[in-house]
């Protein structure tokens, strides 16, 4: 029997298909659109999600049930010793805290975690799991690694659109009409408790300046010491537009010449439907086996 199985959900931007190569298992995020029921890279792509988003399509999140986390739990402890679950941070979802309750049912071989990641500094936190997995470490100094790096990386999202915003009750009707006629481009920034606002600017260029000084500042005192070890990675997500995020990509690697932008990742459907198409972000994130 082997050890431990790695699980994540969707969230992580992890595909189904990168998943069964790596040895990950993947649970799918369910989305309700116009009342239709799809499981994110199962039923429903990213390109039919803009493609409804963008003809008007209401679309909801919501969650993994509790029968599908128990039997896929099930499932994997017939040939795993252990579980570790890493699923999308508590403070923007109550699917940690509700596959918490779920796996006291298991007589401690499940163990959720909750690292307070959200997209690709959840990839790593999965990725490191793994690594740590296949390098036959117990259970016990990975949950111990997770938990030493709760929290430590840095999000930064500008969005193209407001009405997203708008719906989800973050600004005033009129706030998002004044605007989109103005184009202003807002930037949110997360730790994983939440998305806050951060900064307003008038132009893609200059969210673009305003969030990498961000990351810059941060790495010259907040993350200062990792950064200084090697440890830091760089990181841009997109929504759509892939093409100006691989740019984005080369212009802060030119900022930081001395780092290389790990992964330039689409992200979750789950976040994309509070931003919309066009959103485009950077992160730095603490990075011990990648």
């Amino acid at each position: 029997m082997d050890k431990i199985a790695i699980v994540t959900d969707s969230n992580s931007g992890i595909t189904q298909e990168e998943g069964k190569n790596l040895g990950i298992y993947v649970v799918p995020m369910p989305f309700t659109v116009d009342g239709v029921e799809y499981l994110e890279d199962i039923s429903i792509t990213q390109e039919k999600f803009f493609e409804l988003l963008e003809n008007g399509a209401d679309v909801t999140t919501s969650q993994p049930s509790q029968t599908y986390l128990e039997e896929l739990w099930q499932n994997l402890l017939n040939s795993y010793e252990h579980i570790i679950y890493i699923p999308m941070t508590s403070g923007l979802s109550a699917t940690c805290e509700n596959a918490k309750k779920f796996a006291e049912k298991f007589s401690g071989r499940v163990h959720v975690v909750d690292n307070l990641r959200i997209s690709v500094p959840q990839k790593i936190s999965v990725y490191e799991a793994l690594h740590m997995a296949k390098d036959g470490k117990p259970v016990e100094e990975i949950l111990k690694h997770l938990e030493n790096t709760t929290g430590k990386y840095s999000i930064y999202i500008m969005l193209s659109v407001l009405k997203y915003l708008k719906k989800g009750g973050r600004i005033t009707p009129a706030a998002a009409a004044l605007g989109d006629m103005l184009k202003l481009k807002p930037i949110l920034s997360s730790r994983g408790q939440s998305f806050d606002k951060f900064a307003v600017t008038i132009s893609m260029g200059q969210a673009k300046k305003k969030m990498i000084q961000q990351i810059k500042n941060e790495l010259e005192t907040e993350f200062k010491s990792e950064y200084e070890q090697g440890k830091m990675a760089l990181l841009v997500a997109y929504s759509k537009v892939k093409d100006e995020a691989l740019k984005f990509a080369k212009e802060i690697e030119q900022e930081f010449p001395d780092m290389k932008v790990l992964y330039v990742d689409p992200l979750s459907l789950s976040v994309a439907c509070h931003t919309g198409a066009g959103t485009l972000g950077i992160g730095i994130c603490v990075c011990n086996y990648i």
